[in-house]
């Protein structure tokens, strides 16, 4: 009903009286003091949107004493935090990242905390490194979107500055390409740092997968379930794959943080536990390796097709990217006569590549030779950008959608 704006600098904005209120004319009158107001355990604590990269976005119900459990936990320990360390992440607070690993998870746990309101290229893409060498950052948790991007830009930028403070950098959104792991590494991490990849979701609430600190890290891979999560990679009726097949991720019981329900759609909520044998099935395409360690393959519904061969978009993606003009891919599914469906391929070049028929033809050739024939994009669009969510994740129906000339659906969650 009413929009508060908060005019922190000098602004003459005149507020639509009808809707806007002054922020500060709201405190005049008002006590300072706020008694907390005493929540039971299952009290719903927030309700959060999903990306809603399969559709219409979802209002995931955390609550108060479960979805702190969990963050809390997650925090100390899969961050490995210490007395003095400062922890960034980079996410937007309005999303589950920044919910749980800006404000509830370390705040909880008395961790200083960066915020800023800072893009990762503005006023130029050293920023972020600045901000490192300045405020002493210790744990860096940003997405591949972002290391993507930092890639495509050079070295020279973070070289710039003094990382020396840094002793955890960490990933979340999607897979981490093995390309941006080892830049990531390598360029940040001075081939000293561990790098924790993480999988989890809006609706687990906090970290369901990594690589724990002092285990071999394996590129590519999100690592082995948090201890306390039984996590496996499953057919569709519930029984698991041996290593380096692929399936269904699902986690078999469930865990303090987990979503309650969706809001006012209690059967849509259902749907996530009795597609497989009352697991918990994430929507997520996996596999395991003789370890344990779980890849993650890219969302179940983003699986195309081509004569009877299933491609997950994330490893035509990762071919792409593996060439050194590509700084970022997403693929879609297309009608195709013959094969039923046929890949098309929206590039990102890195600066200083030119679009050209040539490179159409490197860039077919390079997917044919690290996945085969039959993962060949039958064309390849080169763009500026790609539709993504706040959260990081390439919408990827958003741009079937376009491609169909369909209509775009709900695209309340896009960045842009």
């Amino acid at each position: 009903e009413k929009v508060i704006v908060l005019c922190r600098e000098k602004c003459s904005v005149e507020l639509y009286s009808e809707m806007e209120e002054d922020f500060y004319s709201l405190l005049d009158g008002v006590e300072t003091d706020c008694p907390p107001e005493e929540m039971d355990a299952e009290d719903p604590l927030f309700i959060l949107y999903t990306s809603g990269t399969t559709g219409m976005p979802k209002g995931i119900v955390h609550t108060c004493g479960g979805y702190a459990t969990g963050v809390h936990y997650t925090t100390r320990y899969i961050f490995d935090l210490k007395e003095n360390d400062v922890l960034w992440c980079t996410a937007d607070t309005g999303w589950i990242t920044g919910h749980s690993y800006i404000v509830y998870g370390p705040l909880s746990a008395g961790a200083t905390v960066v915020i800023t309101e800072t893009t990762p290229d503005w006023p130029d893409p050293g920023i972020w490194w600045s901000i490192i060498e300045e405020l002493g950052v210790t744990i860096f948790y940003t997405a591949p979107t972002a290391i993507r991007m930092f890639m495509r830009v050079g070295e020279e930028w973070p070289n710039k500055y003094n990382l020396d403070s840094l002793r955890i950098i960490g990933s979340v959104g999607e897979p981490l390409n093995p390309e941006a792991f080892e830049w990531y590494y390598r360029v940040i991490g001075k081939n000293r740092i561990p790098v924790l990849d993480t999988w989890w979701q809006t609706e687990t609430g906090m970290h369901m997968i990594t690589t724990p600190l002092g285990e071999p890290m394996k590129p590519g891979f999100a690592g082995l379930p948090v201890p306390g999560i039984e996590v496996d990679v499953v057919d569709k009726d519930g029984n698991s794959m041996p290593p380096g097949q692929g399936g269904l991720l699902v986690i078999k019981k469930p865990w303090p943080s987990m979503m309650r329900t969706v809001y006012r759609n209690d059967e849509r909520y259902r749907k996530y536990w009795n597609q497989i044998r009352n697991y918990y099935t994430a929507g997520d395409l996996a596999v395991k390796d003789n370890d344990g360690y779980i890849m993650i393959l890219g969302r179940s519904d983003d699986i195309i097709i081509v004569a009877g061969h299933n491609l997950g978009t994330a490893e035509v993606e990762s071919a792409l990217v593996e060439h050194e003009a590509v700084a970022e891919a997403a693929v879609i599914g297309v009608p195709d006569e013959i094969k039923g469906q046929a890949v098309k391929a929206f590039v990102i070049l890195v600066k200083g590549y030119e679009p050209s028929q040539k490179l159409v033809s490197e860039l077919t050739y390079h997917v044919r030779m690290s996945i085969g024939p039959i993962a060949m994009p039958a064309s390849i669009e080169f763009v500026d950008s790609l539709p993504r969510t706040r959260s990081g994740k390439i919408m990827r129906r958003i741009l079937k959608a376009k491609e169909m000339n369909m209509d775009l659906g709900d695209t309340s969650t896009l960045e842009e």
